[in-house]
């Protein structure tokens, strides 16, 4: 097939079922897929790929999977998990993302309350969470297996069953799909409670592609998406969508976290969708090898040309002899740990501090940041490297409505925000009021020219014994800049002051430890050694000093371990569980106000 020159306007699929059809008409052979292997990298087209969800939701008809049956995913970020979505969603079924770091009690939730009649696992890891809770759940008819798992039916297996279906039957049930009809099930990850199942229309997930396109955040086959993020979250769902709908490939990072930064380099990616922490290590390594003086003077003079670069004016003799120098000591370097090619990154899922934007803009990476909940079909606003505010979240997408109620709460209107819940009309969080606006639960303001910025949660601001208001998110961010950091959480509601847990990040400070001749450098240990905790005490310090005496951090504890989604304290997209962690910490914490 001859593939023809993408449009800005995308695919111009009606719903998200027949738009991967549309895309392999429109692209045919060009790259949509790059995927690691034992011998590199391995490419496949879109037509390929057409060809594989075609099978697998061939497939699933022939089980008797039917149209509105969910039908769920439990893998890590891969092709494979693309292939089986694209699959589902032909087949007119409902996608049901689960995390693949879920527990089996958590698989069984998200099972059980979506109805699910059949569930894609990666491996025989997943397969056996299945196992454990199968005898109770009587609507899971099928297990199947990406890679071979014993008894499971495996997906070539399925595949196999869909080249026997005559593929005219795949094509009327995607030309079914309306737009009203449900597209994914997302269950969100919840600080409190069980999650529950956003419900996101094909209407809902089609708009905000559309108000992708005309962000233009993907320019065709020129672009090249990094994806490691968790394709069970809203955010990289959005970012794959988006970029096929343009016909941009997408490369899937081999599985390991730690070769991010090596893959990087290998496949020189366009555009990366990452989250904050990658921003804050990297950031955190540079401050440490480069003195606070040297790094300001960089940010700003890298800043001052980055920002008439983007405004086409012409950069000063003087300004440009000073950005060359400090390119190549310092900003080059950065540039290459993300493969060289990077137009624009973007961070998501959590705060990420100003002072860390400015840095990485100074060094022609711009991380721009944005705002939405898996309600809003995950985004509601985008900075760009040509709008942005550093410290907001930008402006709102097209066709997209923000306001401020009278409380701070930030309200969002337009086309991507969701119906509800699944089986749960949930009143407080995440209802929509009579006029359409979504209560989002972050407290926020708008300026003179539409840009967003949150200042916290309504159920996170912290009020001190004294009657203070202290939001945590501002100093927690400012800790976690730190080098040797790796979470940092507030305390102090109803208390006389704050107080703070902070955990201590492995890669960094075991070496630093090392040098200091302490011998035994397990997390434990290292949490209660004073000269750990005189340097924990000393990053405070300075972190202190930026914020007036009422707000300030008067006393710590160094946890034993980080936090993980094993242990109970992070979510899936790494947000923490702040009700969880002072309930679990509870003991320690009143310790810090005991005498």
């Amino acid at each position: 097939m001859e593939a023809t020159t993408a449009t800005p306007a995308g695919t111009g699929s009606r719903t998200i079922a027949d738009l991967l059809p549309r895309a392999v008409a429109m692209f045919g052979d060009r790259l949509a897929v790059k995927h690691r292997t034992p011998d590199g990298w391995a490419d496949l087209t879109f037509a390929e790929v057409g060809g594989i969800a075609r099978e697998i939701g061939l497939g699933l008809l022939d089980l008797g999977v039917s149209p509105g049956d969910r039908v769920s995913i439990l893998c890590t970020t891969r092709p494979d998990w693309t292939y089986a979505s694209f699959g589902i969603t032909q087949a007119g079924a409902i996608v049901v993302p689960i995390y693949p770091t879920n527990s089996p009690e958590e698989c069984e939730w998200v099972l059980s309350d979506s109805g699910a009649v059949a569930v894609i696992c990666e491996n025989a890891d997943q397969v056996a969470k299945i196992e454990q809770v199968r005898d109770r759940l009587p609507d899971l008819r099928h297990v199947i297996a990406i890679e071979p798992a014993g008894d499971a039916m495996t997906i070539d297996e399925l595949r196999e069953r869909g080249r026997g279906r005559d593929p005219r039957e795949l094509e009327a049930r995607t030309a079914a799909v309306a737009p009203a009809d449900p597209y994914t099930i997302i269950y969100t990850s919840g600080t409190t409670g069980p999650p529950k199942g956003c419900v996101l229309g094909h209407g809902n997930y089609r708009a905000i592609v559309d108000m992708v396109n005309q962000r233009e955040l993907f320019r065709g086959d020129d672009d090249l998406v990094y994806l490691f993020l968790p394709l069970a979250h809203s955010f990289a769902l959005l970012v794959q969508l988006a970029a096929w709908d343009g016909g941009t490939p997408i490369a899937y990072f081999g599985g390991d976290i730690k070769q991010i930064v090596v893959e990087l380099s290998e496949v020189k990616p366009t555009y990366l969708p990452s989250v904050p922490r990658v921003f804050e290590k990297i950031y955190g390594l540079i401050s440490a090898n480069v003195d606070a003086e040297t790094l300001a003077k960089a940010t700003e003079v890298g800043g001052a040309v980055q920002d008439l670069r983007v405004a086409g004016r012409p950069v000063p003799e003087d300004l440009q002899a000073a950005y060359d120098q400090f390119d190549q000591t310092l900003f080059a370097n950065v540039r290459a740990l993300f493969g060289g090619r990077l137009r624009e990154a973007v961070s998501g899922a959590a705060p990420i501090a100003k002072e860390i934007l400015e840095f990485f803009w100074a060094c022609g990476v711009p991380v721009m940041e944005g705002y939405g909940m898996t309600e809003t079909a995950t985004a509601s606003t985008l900075s760009t490297p040509e709008h942005h505010r550093f410290g907001t979240v930008g402006r709102p997408l097209p066709g997209v409505e923000l306001k401020i109620a009278d409380d701070g709460e930030v309200l969002v209107r337009g086309a991507n925000v969701f119906a509800g819940y699944w089986r749960n009309a949930d009143a407080s969080f995440g209802s929509i009021d009579e006029d359409g606006w979504l209560h989002t639960g972050d407290l926020g303001s708008i300026d003179e020219d539409g840009y967003l910025t949150i200042t916290g949660r309504k159920k996170d601001i912290i009020i001190t014994a004294g009657g203070k208001n202290l939001t945590p998110a501002n100093l927690e961010n400012d800790m976690k800049q730190s080098q040797w950091v790796s979470q940092a959480v507030m305390h102090g509601d109803r208390r006389p002051y704050p107080t703070m847990l902070i955990t201590l990040d492995e890669e960094a400070i075991v070496p630093w430890a090392q040098q200091q001749g302490i011998e035994d450098t397990s997390l434990a240990a290292l949490s209660q050694h004073p000269k750990v905790i005189a340097l924990i005490q000393a990053e405070l310090d300075r972190v202190n000093a930026r914020y007036a005496q009422v707000e300030q951090v008067k006393r710590f504890f160094i946890l034993d371990h980080d936090f993980s989604q094993e242990t109970g304290e992070l979510t899936p997209s790494l947000k923490v569980k702040r009700n969880v962690v002072n309930e679990l910490y509870a003991d320690r914490f009143d310790a810090l106000y005991a005498d």
